[in-house]
């Protein structure tokens, strides 16, 4: 059981990290952010002693690129070159300690690095006739905006129901909040502006790519673990993140002051993830992982509004992935690929429908995969180890 019990700790730290997304995969435009699934989870937590911390150190990194309408990809956009590509690095410390042997607290810094380029940002996209030859003259090209820095903090308090030295089953489930320190108005250099095309100018950088949402926020992680045989092990997780703030009072680069707040400027959605998977030892010091997870941005925030500017959809990735631990420190590497996408309608675009009288879904761009490299450590408390089980 003590085996199990280290496999879990060590691999599910990082692995419920990709859950975010973000990206996970509400990757690319549909923001899930860094930090998002990376809170109280078993693998940081479970047999963490009184006064023991544990550090989790997760690097992630894709590329988003894919634009759905709906579940429908419009791949002629790759096809024609006037996708969107979104390369996003986050780097994200998880600070786990044990308050008692079962209450446990973790802060969570997030850190990112987005590289955005874009044709319709920069002169707009070409136009093409129905034999694919340009519509007029065409002025723009290709160009990038950046954002990088800290995002949004997370602080957390959770509870293992059971007692780990007893039990070979344990639930967690904490509770905490999403602080707004990462920048949601950062700002980039658009080009081939103005009614010529011939300015260039300032501008905040589109939504996907804004360190923070500008939104405070509850969060509630809930995680499981249930051995199913020596080697074999079932895990699951389960989080929501309820913005409480309705839009952040960023306006859109292309807003005008005469349009509405609940139209015009960026909103602080809600985000949430579930996953569930299994890990089976190999040898000692290894082990593999295969589940599944849905992740994304819903149209509708739990509390609060649901106004403003946000490309809602969902995301359900395979996740295989390989770890490697002792009894301190371990490194893991997971890498979920998405085999279903799906941009939903956000506030706008219903609204949008409810004037024209057809139905309005925008785009938005998804990664294929994310690769994810993480390492664990654990140090303090009072030494002893715990019994095998």
């Amino acid at each position: 059981m003590r085996s199990i019990y280290a496999v879990v700790q060590i691999a599910i730290c990082v692995s419920a990290m990709l859950l975010a997304t973000s990206q996970v995969s509400g990757q690319g435009c549909v923001v899930v952010r860094g930090g998002a699934m990376c809170g109280t989870n078993s693998g940081t937590t479970i047999n963490l002693q009184q006064g023991e911390f544990n550090l989790v150190l997760g690097a992630r990194n894709f590329t988003s690129f894919r634009h759905f309408r709906g579940d429908h990809e419009e791949a002629f956009r790759v096809a024609q070159g006037t996708e969107v590509i979104n390369k996003s690095s986050f780097v994200d410390l998880s600070i786990n300690y044990g308050i008692t042997d079962r209450l446990f607290a973790t802060v969570i810094l997030p850190f990112v690095y987005n590289d955005r380029s874009s044709l319709y940002e920069h002169g707009g996209n070409p136009r093409y006739d129905s034999s694919g030859n340009l519509i007029g003259t065409w002025k723009g090209d290709r160009r990038h905006t950046y954002s990088s820095g800290l995002a949004d903090i997370r602080f957390s308090v959770g509870y293992w129901l059971f007692d780990p030295m007893t039990s070979d089953y344990n639930y967690s489930v904490s509770l905490g909040m999403k602080t707004r320190t990462g920048s949601y108005d950062y700002t980039g250099t658009f080009y081939n502006q103005g009614p010529n095309r011939d300015q260039t100018r300032e501008g905040v950088v589109d939504q996907s790519i804004q360190p923070g949402d500008g939104g405070i926020g509850a969060t509630i992680d809930v995680q499981g673990i249930h051995p199913l045989a020596d080697k074999l092990t079932l895990v699951t997780s389960l989080f929501y993140l309820a913005n409480v703030t309705n839009t952040n009072g960023v306006l859109l680069r292309t807003s005008t002051p005469d349009m509405r707040a609940d139209t015009s400027q960026f909103s602080a959605p809600d985000q949430f993830g579930v996953r569930i998977g299994a890990f089976y030892t190999l040898l000692d010091n290894f082990s593999l992982y295969g589940g599944g997870r849905v992740e994304g941005i819903p149209s509708t925030d739990l509390i609060g509004g649901s106004g403003g500017f946000r490309r809602p959809g969902y995301a359900v990735s395979v996740e295989p992935g390989l770890s490697y631990f002792n009894s301190d420190f371990s490194v893991v590497l997971s890498v979920p690929i998405a085999v279903y996408r799906n941009r939903t309608q956000s506030y706008i675009d219903k609204i949008r429908t409810e004037q024209r009288g057809v139905e309005t879904i925008g785009d938005a761009a998804f990664a294929d995969y994310l690769i994810s490299l993480g390492i664990s450590y654990r140090f303090g408390g009072s030494g002893a180890k715990h019994a095998e089980m």
